[in-house]
């Protein structure tokens, strides 16, 4: 497992009962994962002296429970980048601090190539990959179907000084904006693909990961460019394991341009016992192996 092990502004305290106990920055919330299926002693003072706490609702959904004030939004880092982060619905906070090992692999493989690198992040949320590749020196195109969080994206990139970098923001259906950059003839030297289980476009496009993901990646490849340099898939999606996306990128990339690919489940250390908290998968295509 690839565990993200460089965060100072954020820290998975605690685990039991089906819900983490979270700092972000020097606000402690508890939020729900179905994943958390031990039941050990909620030993941890601070699960008495929470900021909030999410609860889902049977109905579907759910609300968070403010115990103490907390901002509209505030500010953690990690490394050299800065994060907007929000109390939200769904239990979100616009960051998966897992994703950092992502992060940090896109940078390096950017900042170890002699030339300038094309990068396009699709279903690209708040834009955290798409900070790190800036920050790195990538040109990026940043997609996703909601427009708020294209906007919260934009921020973050603002937060970071790179509001001024080569950056395009875009609104669109990720499916339709790769066809059309298929018929434009565009292609990008490394490709980050977050999809999620099951969404709308920006028109109610249904999106469904285990029917539609095969033929989006088939897509994507005919838009690497012939010097391509990675490929990140990442999931969140249950049955979708790592060997599965390894299988897939291996068939469709691998074979035909060589190079390496590898995949692993990614997670977060908790504090309290010290084991690892599997938090989704990744499989990564790299070119030079």
């Amino acid at each position: 497992m690839r565990t993200a092990e460089n965060w100072s502004d954020y820290e998975l305290i605690d685990a039991s009962g089906g819900e983490r106990l979270e700092r972000f920055g020097n606000i402690i919330l508890i939020r729900p994962d179905p994943q958390i299926i031990w039941h050990t002693k909620k030993e941890e003072k601070l699960w008495h002296n929470v900021h909030a706490r999410y609860h889902r609702s049977s109905k579907g959904g759910g609300s968070w429970e403010i115990y103490k004030k907390i901002p509209d939004q505030w500010e953690i880092n990690y490394k050299n980048l800065t994060f907007n982060i929000k109390t939200m619905g769904f239990k979100h906070t616009g960051i998966f601090p897992e994703q950092s090992v992502n992060w940090d692999f896109a940078a390096k493989k950017i900042q170890g190539e002699n030339r300038p690198l094309n990068i396009l992040n699709l279903f690209g949320y708040t834009g955290c990959a798409t900070s790190a590749c800036l920050k790195a020196g990538a040109a990026v195109c940043h997609v996703d179907a909601s427009k708020g969080m294209v906007t919260w994206a934009r921020e973050n990139a603002v937060l970071n000084g790179l509001e001024k970098g080569h950056v395009r923001w875009i609104v669109d259906d990720c499916i339709k904006f790769v066809q059309k950059e298929r018929r434009r003839q565009n292609a990008y030297d490394g490709i980050i693909m977050d999809p999620p289980s099951y969404g709308r476009g920006p028109k109610g496009e249904i999106w469904k990961l285990e029917d539609q993901l095969f033929y989006l990646l088939e897509q994507c490849c005919d838009i690497l460019s012939k010097d391509a340099s990675f490929f990140i898939l990442n999931s969140y999606t249950t049955g979708l394991s790592p060997s599965v996306m390894a299988y897939l990128l291996n068939s469709l990339i691998q074979k035909k341009r060589g190079g390496k690919v590898y995949a692993d489940e990614i997670g977060l250390i908790v504090s309290q016992s010290g084991c690892t908290l599997p938090c989704g998968a990744a499989a990564i295509w790299d070119a030079r192996g």
